[in-house]
């Protein structure tokens, strides 16, 4: 029980404590009234919550063992209760799934995952699934015939709930890691030629070019192309501001909301289209009303059949490599690119776009070369060929 703090006037948990005793024999020695009768030894302790646990053994060597590893997790810090240690994946999904706070399409994608994931784990308790488990069950998706990517999807969210899980003391350990991961699988991004991206551009209906404008040239995703509206743009100064996705939900993160420099060209198409429209956003339909991202898609896989070499699944998002390729074929470096497509980090930029940039074997050869052509220069080198020819 808990004890009064005299000191500071309140309570105060009841130390911590563990032991073996002898449920057989009393203090004394002498026979108890249970003498004979069940497991002979007790094992218990006192959590970090003031509670006392115990369990019962034959032997006083298993209870002693049982006290041990119990009582040097409570000194790690990693020790969890006999109640968490039965969750199961599934109760902890939904548990975990409820206080999930994020965007409603995030949130969607996030349930898709978990149902996939309660499939397998769902009945099974947190403490129970193994790396071994996991690496089987990411082989098992595969064969079954799914993407290399989505697989690898699923393991980060499964990752994502043991690390949770983790953190609020329910397990010990996250039995994911880089050991388990499946590796990401992703194919390197098709990028158009800037003709195909004109020919896209001319085949889809007129309110929706401005689309193909955003997309190839500023780098907006599909959800910030089809929100962006007339204020969001400086026509002036060229300045491009997403402040929302469609239909008015927050930016997919903060680096979503950097500035991106438009030309003056550009400036001027997306001026023409408020005119052309009624306003609302720079992206409309037929009727001049906004146009959402599944109109732009649908307009899209319209028109891409009619464009020579380009791919059947060549998507919106494929314009956004298109403009990142076109920023690297101009010699900007990372960091840049990584400002103008608005990545999180340069880590992503490269995971993407290195292989776009330009082989740099040669740049390296010259660096070293030059070291060799200053050697003229060096007042050793006179002295040195000179010994070569006395030594001849």
């Amino acid at each position: 029980m808990d004890t009064v703090d005299q000191e500071h006037g309140g309570l105060r948990p009841r130390r911590r404590r563990a032991a073996v005793e002898d449920l057989w024999r009393k203090r004394d020695g002498s026979p108890s009234a249970r003498a004979g009768r069940g497991l002979r030894w007790r094992a218990r302790y006192v959590d970090d919550t003031g509670t006392e646990r115990s369990q019962a053994f034959e032997r006083k060597v298993d209870a002693q063992r049982w006290l041990d590893a119990v009582t040097a997790s409570l000194i790690r810090g990693d020790h969890v209760t006999p109640r968490s240690a039965r969750m199961t994946v599934g109760e902890w999904a939904d548990t975990w799934l409820a206080g999930y706070s994020r965007r409603a399409s995030t949130i969607r994608q996030a349930e898709v995952h978990i149902k996939v994931i309660k499939a397998t784990f769902g009945r099974v308790p947190l403490s129970a699934v193994k790396p071994s488990d996991v690496k089987h069950w990411t082989k098992t998706l595969k064969v079954a015939g799914r993407s290399d990517s989505y697989v690898y999807a699923l393991h980060s969210r499964l990752s994502q709930l043991f690390s949770d899980a983790v953190h609020d003391g329910i397990m010990p350990r996250n039995p994911c890691s880089r050991r388990t991961s499946p590796g990401t699988g992703k194919p390197r991004p098709y990028v158009a030629t800037t003709a195909q991206v004109w020919a896209l551009y001319y085949a889809v209906p007129d309110g929706i070019r401005p689309a193909i404008l955003l997309g190839a040239h500023a780098g907006l995703r599909l959800a910030e192309a089809a929100a962006l509206r007339p204020e969001d743009i400086d026509f002036m100064r060229g300045i491009v501001s997403p402040v929302i996705q469609w239909p008015a939900e927050p930016l997919k993160s903060d680096a979503s909301r950097t500035p991106i420099p438009i030309p003056n060209e550009l400036a001027l198409e997306l001026s023409a289209a408020v005119a052309a429209g009624e306003g609302l956003t720079i992206v409309t339909n037929e009727l001049g009303r906004p146009a959402g991202p599944w109109a732009i898609e649908r307009a899209m896989r319209e028109a891409r059949v009619e464009i020579e070499g380009l791919p059947a699944g060549f998507r919106f998002h494929d314009l956004r490599h298109y403009f990142a390729s076109l920023l690297i074929a101009s010699g900007l470096d990372v960091k840049t690119v990584q400002a103008r497509v608005r990545h999180a980090s340069a880590k992503t930029t490269l995971d993407t776009y290195g292989h776009l940039w330009p082989d740099r074997d040669e740049s390296s050869r010259a660096a070293v070369a030059a070291v060799y052509a200053a050697r003229s220069d060096s007042p050793a080198y006179p002295l040195r060929t000179g010994d070569a020819e006395g030594g001849q």
